[in-house]
């Protein structure tokens, strides 16, 4: 007796599994369908195909900057800049941002300021668009600037060293 009830339960289970399956006219009828309604549909009431707009690049010399010595394994950049707002640059300076905007250059500034750096503002109106940098500290000697800059990095990334002509 057991053996039948086990063999029934198996033929029912085969039948369940075999009958569940999705037959071949089935798919093959979806697709006519589909064919035909992409065959009457006309040009302009297929959406439009959006196309990415690459701008050119622009090409500029790189001799607005120059790398003073390595010796040391610090770089610094020289730059012609003009102070706009602080008190003046000595030889070697620690640069935490620039900006194409006088306003963002302020505002970092500020931030700088209130934390206690001697932060100011200079303009190198050689480069395109004319860049306002922010030097947080400066110094005499290129070893005083690379230790700042050492240490405004873990804030600041791309602290920079910068000689003024």
């Amino acid at each position: 007796m057991k053996k039948y009830i086990v063999l029934c339960a198996g033929l029912c289970a085969a039948m369940a599994f075999t009958s569940c399956k999705s037959s071949e006219s089935a798919y093959k009828q979806a697709y006519l369908k589909a064919k035909a309604q992409e065959e009457v549909q006309t040009p302009a009431q297929q959406e439009p195909v959006e196309q990415n707009v690459v701008a050119p690049l622009q090409e500029r010399a790189a001799n607005n900057t120059r790398v003073l010595d390595n010796a040391d394994n610090v770089s610094v950049r020289q730059e012609n800049v003009t102070v706009v707002s602080g008190a003046g640059l000595k030889n070697f300076s620690v640069v935490v941002g620039s900006f194409s905007l006088r306003a963002n250059a302020e505002g970092l500034q500020q931030t700088l300021r209130s934390v206690g750096y001697d932060a100011q503002v200079v303009l190198n109106s050689a480069v395109q668009p004319a860049m306002y940098r922010v030097v947080a500290a400066t110094f005499d000697t290129k070893a005083e600037a690379a230790a700042s800059r050492n240490d405004l990095q873990t804030k600041y990334p791309g602290a920079w060293l910068l000689y003024a002509k």
